[in-house]
């Protein structure tokens, strides 16, 4: 009896063919630019600009809470309202003015510092017992 055994076609070796994928780094938020305004994602806990001049300085203006529907000069722009509606949640540096809008999933902060830490100054404290 004569057995006989089939050849199994040999596969190429796909990882010969291609070349080894590189890790690619994570890429940068892209910058918003809704009319002359310049928004940028602000990271969570982040309290000052992070914005870079012509020369490579950092701005580190604080970011403070803007009211853009209260602002007169915004008023007459108008694109911020129209882009994003009334009462949005937004940031703009001091020095700079580039707005920061709020990471995803960060929840609304009553300030930019956030909830802080509790004062033991509005405790009543029990006096100290007399020797």
């Amino acid at each position: 009896m004569a057995t006989e055994m089939a050849e199994e076609p040999k596969i190429a070796s796909d990882s010969a063919a291609e070349p080894a994928a590189q890790p690619t780094p994570p890429a940068a938020p892209a910058i918003e630019q809704i009319g002359k305004h310049q928004v940028k994602i602000k990271k969570p806990g982040q309290r000052s600009c992070n914005e870079k001049d012509a020369k490579g300085k950092l701005c580190a203006g604080h970011l403070k809470r803007w009211y853009y529907s209260a602002d007169i000069v915004e008023q007459e722009c108008g694109d911020l309202e129209r882009a994003w509606g009334k009462n949005a949640e937004v940031y703009r540096c001091e020095h700079c003015r580039v707005l920061y809008k709020p990471a995803e999933g960060e929840a609304q902060q009553p300030n930019v510092a956030g909830r802080g830490m509790l004062s033991v100054f509005g405790l009543t404290v029990p006096p100290k017992s007399e020797k």
